[in-house]
């Protein structure tokens, strides 16, 4: 009878390998926006040059969570659980934020932050499962 350990588990190392491919996009687009918006700043003094005044203190929350979300996928490249639990804290977060101010039934092009936050909490969902099926 040979042995065979969960680490050799076919469908476990196929968990880990989507959720890291689908998670190096994600960071490299969030690494651009923050590059781009670095570069904005330091050249001509501000992050958004057209960034509107007044405006609620609410809409600042979606980004900054997301943010720390993606950078839960960064970590979970090394610690899966951890990083995981990170990007799915953040993402169940944004949700509520999301669902109150900026309500689906309102206007169909109010879907696309809830779509961007599947994509972002997806990967985190992939890790947090792999390391469930990975440890003893």
């Amino acid at each position: 009878m040979a042995n065979i350990k969960k680490t050799d588990d076919r469908t476990t190392k196929l968990i880990r390998r989507i959720a890291r491919i689908w998670s190096v996009p994600v960071i490299v687009y969030a690494l651009l926006m923050l590059i781009g918006y670095a570069v904005n700043w330091v050249t001509i003094g501000k992050a958004d040059p057209y960034a509107v005044e007044g405006y609620p203190f609410i809409e600042n929350l979606p980004p900054i969570f997301m943010f720390f979300a993606i950078l839960g996928l960064g970590i979970a490249w090394r610690w899966e659980k951890l990083g995981g639990m990170i990007n799915l804290g953040f993402c169940l977060a944004t949700l509520p934020v999301l669902l109150i101010h900026w309500p689906i039934t309102e206007d169909f092009r109010f879907v696309m932050p809830f779509v961007l936050l599947v994509i972002v909490a997806f990967p985190g969902v992939l890790f947090v499962t792999y390391r469930h099926r990975f440890s003893p």
